[in-house]
Parts: C-alpha cells; structure tokens; sequence
C-alpha cells in the first residue's frame, strides 16, 4: 500500500475539475474520515454530491508527537434515486491511522474507506454531520482495519 500516497497525489486535482469549482465551494472541521481524523476539509459542493480534500491528525502522545496526514474524498446521496439529500454514501483515500515503524516513531498509514454520513440540513447546506466508515490499509506488520465515527460542521 506504500503506493497510495503517490495515486492520492495525482488523484487530487481530479476532485475539483473546471466544472465542478463553479458550484457551491465550502469548509468543514470535525473528527472522522470527512477530516482525515481530527481536522479540516475544502469541498466542492453541489446538490447531491460533496467532493473534498482534508487534513487532519489521527493520532498524538506527548512523547511520539502527532501523526498527521491527508486525504480525498466524494459522498454522494443520490446512489438510490432518492430525493432526501441528507443520507450520503462515501468513499475515502487517505490516512486511516498509525504505525509503528521504528522503536519510537510513528508514520501515517494511508488506505481506503467507505462510509455512511447524515446531514441533518442537507447534503447542499451548512450544517451538522454524522457519520461512521469503514476504513483500511496494510501496514508494515499487516492488514489493519478500523470503525472511523464522524461528527463535524460544514460551513
């Protein structure tokens, strides 16, 4: 999975195409995979989709420091044919947690996610959200997988 930093780093200007930064432009802060941990996202926003870029830190410790990363993302809520824009289906390219790489050194662990999020004004609107993924990535000492919960503010 070493290979996934370099596919989000050429995936991340194909998030925000010509098209898609004439629509509705907005920020974000909160906890989960909308924030790549605890964080921030700039999303392009329209309808019934939210594409967006984040950064965030999944881990801290007074003695290892923090491990940060960052991450991509696109949620949908139009997957069904429904007309209710606050149940979005999402997936996720980013940092998912932490190993151990060294005696006393962590580094960020990218892999994929896909998640279920609520938006209690709507997908189209600033508000609250809610949501869990399901996140995952290979780590050097294995597969590692984890429930990621979500709650955060998009403006």
């Amino acid at each position: 999975m070493k290979i996934i930093k370099p596919i989000a780093c050429l995936l991340f200007p194909l998030a925000f195409s010509a098209n898609s930064l004439a629509e509705d432009f907005s920020f974000g802060v909160g906890v989960g995979s909308l924030y790549s941990g605890v964080g921030v996202n700039a999303a392009s926003r329209s309808a019934t989709d939210l594409k967006y870029l984040s950064a965030g830190c999944v881990s801290y410790s007074d003695y290892d420091g923090s491990t940060c990363g960052v991450g991509v993302g696109w949620i949908k809520t139009d997957l069904f044919n429904s007309q209710n824009t606050k149940h979005g289906f999402g997936a996720y390219l980013g940092v998912v947690g932490s190993e151990r790489v060294r005696f006393s050194e962590d580094e960020a662990l990218y892999g994929l996610g896909l998640g279920y999020h609520y938006f209690f004004n709507g997908i189209e609107r600033s508000g609250t959200n809610l949501g869990v993924s399901y996140v995952a990535g290979d780590a050097e000492s294995g597969f590692d997988s984890a429930v990621m919960i979500q709650v955060g503010y998009q403006f």
